[in-house]
């Protein structure tokens, strides 16, 4: 991009002042953003239209990534450090009196995701650009996305999340790509020279815009693509009521997750996922037919990855595509869409596989509707077959039972490989959620353990740490993550393992300064740092992790010549809007940490802390400061969890059940680098099969149990009493569902044990860091990207620049 410091500084001056219309002097922080993020996205398009050129001439088969999310975080450092030029712009700045992480602070954090999934899709486009595989996302470009968190007396507060209001440097809007999708209406079927014909009449149609990001890929020149679709009002056909249609066709792209406790708020969810496939599938079609003009070719040189249930309308429309749009027969057009679509499950929880209302699927995508029930009434056919006279089993894998069409079971029928996300939830599903599945058609399963991208989590996030690696073990690991193993050789050098604890004491302290600085509260870097980021959910187990906290209050409470090793928790985490039990543990926790603070001698020892409105910006701060990983899900449950892979690669020791990936974090590091306790999933699931489990046994006979659960029933937070009856009913009433009280006598101990060894011996601690960072390579979504490349996409690395 630039040879020279010299050379990037005399462009950047005049960019500025000719985009701005001011002297250098005059110009603001967000003007210089501005520029710099204009300069590097201009710079790379011949790149990028080069790339594209590139597949097209080569006839490169091309994957394309539907999801929901993208959770991208700030792009302009993570650009310039995949360009190769950071240094060089870094220091160009700095002879201009220009801090880059002042002019990095002024990007917002892209509003297009929640969680891990979108923060997992984020991973795979800078591993599909990195590794130079044409592949591309696709998703919502959502103008709000979920909401910027406020914390206002202990409880959250919704705010809209202004991503945008300064526009999005990234992106770059091509109008004339734009694609209309129908809705409402009605389907007129008609017999032409023998044939059905189906057409979709009187129907409402919304313009799809496409916004394009550029995903550069590391150290080549590759230049993938994130599209993105905007819902704006189309002139195709222009209803009665043009101001109640132009809000509802702005709504659709409105907000990420809208509300679906009500019908409306279902027919907009259901809204944006049509909307997202449609656009999509038109598109990819259209762009394939350019070049190729047999579309029975189609999964020869396309490959679509539907990204959990979300997206998985994608089986219809294609059918629909190809049925109404290409005249194929029904057999011809399956036949194609279960080899060009697979379909990644990424859950075990029954409430989070989507189904939809039959009437209201019906009414809103007529002619959708009418090739899913052909699809079920032809499944079911072939499972009579298969199993002759079990209506049981039958009914209980129809796409459409009860009035309801189920989505996964939709995306498993039309899809080539389904898989699941880490090798224990891929076991679940194969012998239990999906066990029937499985027997139908055990070749269609396959596991891809989740990965995260280095480049951002480790290169990006934590410079010193890189520093030190590439000066003991070379620059290596930068282009093959695996080549940290390395790292093992210095696992007895104290001069490294002193290396290791001083740049997680700078990180401390970096993070502590950060806290100050927007808070105004201070953070003791001498404490352990002992984090829990992740979505706020009952199954993630925030709650275990506050009763701990809660018992050791009282333990220190009680006994006033205790002492333990200085602890602070942190928690950063947003709760759905309508999820009343998690906001009422975000309330829990900021009740607690008011009453920690009012105790001078207890909050010298632990000290609570809630970082709010937690995003992947943030998240970069905290996690090269961890000490202490919180992995506390109930076993079974949690799929595979990322974050535990970001901070097992930051040197953070991980304390967590045997759920998702950390079973395989566990196999590589070894029991001494671990700390693992509670239920296994295999107990989990037989009391979950079998009962058995009863909740307030553990209260009755657990003295530690019984004085919290009576702490939350008294008038320990004074006026604030009733506000916890939820979370005494939940673990009471309602029997516990993810056994926070069955696990904490284990858990309990488990942190004592940690604690001792943290206080005892720092060098053996940092041993423990050093295997943990060294056994991270594995867990690169290089790796995973790969992985799907070879067993599912039909991709070879001979496709790379």
């Amino acid at each position: 991009m630039f040879s020279n410091k010299d050379e990037f500084k005399l462009a950047f001056l005049e960019r500025l002042e000719r985009m701005h219309g001011k002297s250098f002097d005059q110009t603001s922080k967000q003007d210089q953003f501005q520029t710099l993020g204009t300069m590097v996205r201009e710079s790379i398009s011949g790149q990028w239209i080069q790339t594209n050129e590139q597949y097209r001439m080569n006839q490169e088969k091309q994957v394309y990534y539907l999801s929901i999310e993208f959770l991208l975080g700030r792009l302009l450092k993570q650009n310039l450090m995949n360009l190769g030029c950071l240094d060089i712009v870094e220091d160009g700045l700095k002879d201009l009196g220009i801090h880059i992480e002042d002019i990095d602070d002024m990007e917002d954090d892209a509003g297009l995701g929640n969680g891990g999934l979108g923060r997992l899709a984020a991973c795979f486009l800078d591993s599909l650009a990195s590794l130079a595989y044409p592949g591309h996302g696709m998703g919502i470009r959502y103008r709000h996305g979920l909401f910027e968190q406020r914390i206002v007396d202990g409880f959250q507060v919704e705010l809209p999340e202004q991503w945008l209001k300064t526009g999005y440097v990234w992106e770059v809007r091509k109008s004339d790509l734009a694609c209309n999708v129908p809705f409402w209406g009605t389907v007129e079927v008609k017999l032409e020279m023998g044939k059905e014909t189906y057409r979709h009449v009187d129907a409402e149609y919304v313009s799809a815009v496409p916004h394009d990001m550029p995903v550069v890929g590391a150290g080549n020149e590759t230049i993938n693509t994130l599209r993105l679709w905007n819902a704006e009002p189309t002139t195709l056909r222009i209803p009665g009521n043009v101001l109640k249609y132009k809000r509802e066709t702005e709504q659709i792209t409105e907000f990420l997750y809208p509300d679906d406790t009500h019908d409306e708020g279902k027919i907009l969810r259901l809204k944006q996922q049509y909307f997202l496939v449609s656009a999509s599938l038109q598109t990819i079609i259209k762009q394939f037919l350019t070049q190729h003009k047999d579309i029975k070719l189609l999964p020869r040189y396309v490959h679509i990855q539907i990204n959990d249930t979300h997206p998985s309308l994608a089986v219809p429309e294609l059918m629909r595509l190809l049925l109404d749009e290409h005249s194929l027969s029904w057999e011809e057009a399956y036949q194609i869409t279960q080899t060009t679509l697979s379909y990644t499950n990424h859950t075990t929880l029954s409430e989070a596989l989507e189904k939809w209302p039959e009437d209201l699927f019906q009414r809103l995508l007529p002619r959708i509707y009418m090739i899913v029930k052909e699809c079920n009434e032809r499944f079911c056919q072939e499972l009579w077959e298969k199993y002759p006279g079990d209506w049981s089993r039958i009914e209980r894998m129809a796409i459409i039972a009860h009035n309801q069409i189920k989505m996964a079971h939709l995306a498993i029928y039309g899809s080539y490989r389904v898989n699941g996300v880490a090798r224990l939830h891929t076991e679940i599903l194969k012998h239990r959620e999906m066990r029937e599945f499985y027997e139908w058609r055990p070749e269609k399963f396959c596991n891809q353990t989740n990965g995260i991208t280095h480049r951002r989590w480790l290169l990006k996030a934590n410079p010193s740490l890189t520093k030190l690696l590439t000066e003991k073990i070379g620059k290596d690991f930068i282009k093959e993550p695996s080549a940290l193993e390395k790292l093992h050789h210095f696992r007895n050098d104290s001069g490294v393992l002193q290396s290791l604890y001083d740049i997680k004491k700078n990180n401390k302290i970096s993070l502590s300064n950060f806290y100050f600085k927007t808070t105004g509260q201070l953070i003791n870097p001498d404490s352990i740092y002992d984090v829990q980021i992740k979505r706020l959910h009952a199954y993630k187990r925030q709650l275990l992790n506050v009763f701990h906290i809660f018992y050791l209050y009282q333990q220190l409470e009680e006994n006033k010549s205790l002492t333990i090793t200085p602890r602070t928790f942190i928690f950063g985490a947003k709760a759905s809007p309508g999820y009343y039990f998690a906001k009422k543990v975000i309330k829990l926790i900021h009740s607690l940490q008011r009453k920690i603070q009012a105790n001078p001698r207890i909050r010298e020892m632990i000290s609570i802390v809630f970082m709010e409105n937690y995003r992947v910006s943030l998240a970069e701060r905290i996690i090269p400061a961890a000490d202490v990983s919180e992995q506390i899900s109930t076993a079974s449950k949690e799929a595979s969890g990322t974050g535990n892979m970001k901070l097992m690669m930051n040197g953070a020791l991980t304390i967590g059940t045997l759920d998702g990936a950390n079973v395989e974090i566990a196999e590589r590091v070894g029991p001494e680098n671990i700390y693992l306790f509670g239920l296994t999933s295999e107990e989990v699931m037989r009391y979950d099969q079998e009962g058995g489990y009863v909740s307030t046994d553990y209260y009755h006979h657990d003295s530690r149990i019984k004085n919290v659960m009576e702490a939350l029933q008294s008038d320990f937070f004074g006026h604030e009493r009733e506000q916890f009856d939820m979370i005494v009913d939940a673990l009471m009433s309602h029997n516990d569902q993810y056994f926070v009280l069955r696990d904490f006598s284990s858990y309990v101990d488990t942190q004592k044990r940690l604690a001792d060894d943290f206080q005892k011996d720092s060098l053996q601690w940092q041993q423990k860091c050093l295997v943990n960072i060294a056994e991270s390579g594995y867990f690169s979504s290089d790796r995973t990207i790969d992985s799907y490349a070879n067993e599912i996409w039909g991709l070879t690395r001979e496709v790379r620049v």
